[in-house]
C-alpha cells in the first residue's frame, strides 16, 4: 500500500465541500468509518472533485471501515458492500477491521475480508487499533502483513513498539488525531520547535509524525486555508535534535481508548 505523507481524515465531517477542496487542494487519501455516518458525504465530495478536476479515480486512495458489528465472517460481505455504494466507488482501495471487538473473530473475518480483495472489491485488508498480539494474529491468519495499521498516534500519545512492528513486517502505520484534538498547541517543546521554524505547532506535530517510518498522517480539517495547512507540513525537515525533544514528552493523553 503506498500512502502519501498527508492525507484527509474525516470524523465529523459532514458536508462534501471540504472532501472536494481536499481532492482539488492534492490530497489523494480518504479516510472514513461507516460509525462516523458520513460515507454518503465524503461520496459526494469525490463525485464532485472527479467532475469537476482533473483528477481520476484511480489517483485517490478511498478508506473505510468495518464496525465491530460488521465483523461476523458472513456480515463483512455485505458491509464492504453498502460502504461501497455509500461512497459511490466500484472498489474501496483499503478496508480496515475498525476495533478488534465485538464480532470480530480473526480466524473467520480476516478470510472474510480477504476474498473480498479475491474478488476485486477491496484493494487491501487493514487494521486499525491493534495491539501487538492482534497484530501476530492477523499476520499468522493473512499469511502476510497488514496493509496498513491505523493508529492514535501524536505527540501526547503513541506506541512505539507498534511502529517497531510494521517496520519488521513490512506495512505502513497510519497515523489518526496527529493533531491530539489541538492539544499540539499546548506541548512547549513542539510550541518551541515551531517558533524555531517560523511555523505552527501543528505543521510540527505532523512533521514529527511523518518523520517515524513508516508512518502517515489523516489530520482532520475542513476549511481550505488549514486543508492546505497540513498538506504542507510534510515539506517540513525537522532535525534529529527536535524529533528527539518531541519524543521525550510525558505522554499519556489518548483520546480514543477502548
Amino acid at each position: 500500500m503506498d500512502l502519501p505523507p498527508v492525507g484527509l481524515g474525516t470524523m465529523g465531517i459532514d458536508d462534501p465541500d471540504p472532501v472536494a477542496t481536499a481532492l482539488s487542494v492534492g490530497y489523494r487519501h480518504l479516510d472514513t468509518a461507516r460509525i462516523y455516518g458520513n460515507e454518503a458525504v465524503v461520496g459526494e465530495g469525490i463525485a464532485a472533485a472527479l467532475a469537476g478536476e482533473e483528477l481520476d479515480r484511480e489517483d485517490v486512495t478511498v478508506a473505510t471501515k468495518l464496525w465491530t458489528d460488521d465483523l461476523a465472517a458472513d456480515a463483512v460481505a455485505p458491509a464492504a458492500r453498502e460502504s461501497a455504494d455509500r461512497l459511490g466507488v466500484d472498489a474501496l482501495d483499503l478496508l480496515y477491521v475498525h476495533r478488534p471487538r465485538g464480532d470480530y473473530d480473526p480466524e473467520a473475518t480476516l478470510p472474510a475480508l480477504d476474498r473480498l480483495v479475491d474478488e476485486g472489491l477491496v484493494g487491501g485488508v487493514g487494521v486499525s487499533n491493534f495491539e501487538l498480539a492482534d497484530l501476530d494474529r492477523a499476520v499468522d491468519v493473512l499469511g502476510r502483513p497488514p496493509a496498513a495499521h491505523q493508529t492514535e498516534l501524536h505527540p501526547l500519545f503513541y506506541k512505539s513498539e507498534l511502529l517497531d512492528h510494521a517496520r519488521e513486517h513490512g506495512y505502513l502505520v497510519v497515523a489518526y488525531s496527529p493533531l491530539a484534538g489541538g492539544r499540539v498547541r499546548d506541548v512547549d517543546p513542539v510550541v518551541e520547535v515551531a517558533d524555531a521554524h517560523g511555523t505552527t505547532p501543528e505543521a510540527v506535530a505532523i512533521a514529527w509524525a511523518t518523520a517515524k517510518e513508516p508512518v502517515v498522517t489523516i489530520p482532520k480539517a475542513s476549511t481550505e486555508e488549514h486543508l492546505r495547512a497540513n498538506l504542507a507540513a510534510a515539506d517540513l525537515e525537522l532535525t534529529d535534535a527536535e524529533v528527539a525533544a518531541i519524543d521525550a514528552v510525558e505522554r499519556e493523553e489518548e483520546l480514543f481508548p477502548e
